[in-house]
């Protein structure tokens, strides 16, 4: 049998911290190089927290109520681009180049693949959520406890876990070349629904009482219940529907990927 059946043979143990370190010091250096993907992650959300937090709601006599709500929905909204660009767009490309079969041809852990995959999410969450918090805390005038602000960063952070494991579910099934329409077709309708760039209560009434659908809307109410804000319902309902979505499309994408490449 070919020594290529099994990265766990060469790799001498299924977890090589030297090859994870690797392996998401190269995925890293990838994207940060790929200026299509990290220019419009780590720059739209802020650019759009400007315009509604700052300069739109300035005209208005709270703002900064309005921009610790936009705070909050526009850190959910920057993470769902992290999630689901960083992977449905990244894996559908590696699976057309052929990169996963080269992978599985390696001697590296199982599990590295993703492994860095997440930790280069991770890092651009974490640049995604500081950059709006200073923004909010300078020109947004927003105020809130030390607590508050390491609270929305780990809920950023940590709340990008469901978006990739939808990407990634969407890179296991859809194309390089129409992979970044299909993201774009689930991102910005579901930021939309979710009540990420503007209250349910703006909304028509149909589309606030669809919102619990979508993973985003539950991440939104966990940063907003962080500042006072929010519908009230409870923390674990929140918490069950996110934790569910990781699980079944994380579930479905490994189990594409396994069969596939």
């Amino acid at each position: 049998m070919m020594a290529t059946t099994s990265p766990v043979t060469h790799a001498g143990s299924g977890f090589n911290l030297r090859a994870w370190r690797l392996e998401a010091r190269c995925e890293l250096l990838r994207v940060l190089r790929t200026p299509s993907f990290a220019i419009p992650t780590l720059l739209f959300p802020p650019l759009f927290y400007l315009l509604f937090g700052v300069v739109l709601a300035s005209k208005g006599g709270s703002r900064p109520d309005v921009a610790a709500y936009l705070l909050a929905t526009y850190g959910v909204f920057g993470v769902m681009g992290v999630g689901l660009f960083g992977f449905g767009v990244n894996v559908a490309l590696d699976r057309q180049r052929g990169l996963l079969r080269l992978k599985r041809a390696l001697p590296m852990p199982p599990g590295a693949y993703v492994g860095a995959k997440m930790v280069s999410a991770l890092v651009f969450a974490t640049v995604c959520s500081l950059t709006l918090s200073l923004l909010a805390a300078t020109v947004g005038g927003v105020q809130l406890h030390a607590w508050q602000w390491l609270a929305l960063a780990g809920i950023n952070v940590l709340g990008v876990l469901p978006f990739c494991a939808i990407g990634l579910w969407i890179g296991s099934r859809v194309g390089g070349d129409g992979a970044p329409a299909v993201v774009n077709i689930v991102y910005l309708p579901m930021a939309f629904l979710s009540g990420l760039w503007m209250p349910l209560s703006m909304l028509p009434g149909v589309i606030a009482r669809a919102a619990p659908l979508w993973p985003s809307y539950h991440l939104s109410q966990i940063a907003l219940r962080v500042l006072g804000q929010g519908e009230g319902k409870a923390l674990a309902l929140h918490l069950g529907v996110l934790l569910a979505v990781t699980a079944l499309f994380a579930t479905l994408a490994l189990r594409r990927l396994s069969r596939a490449a």
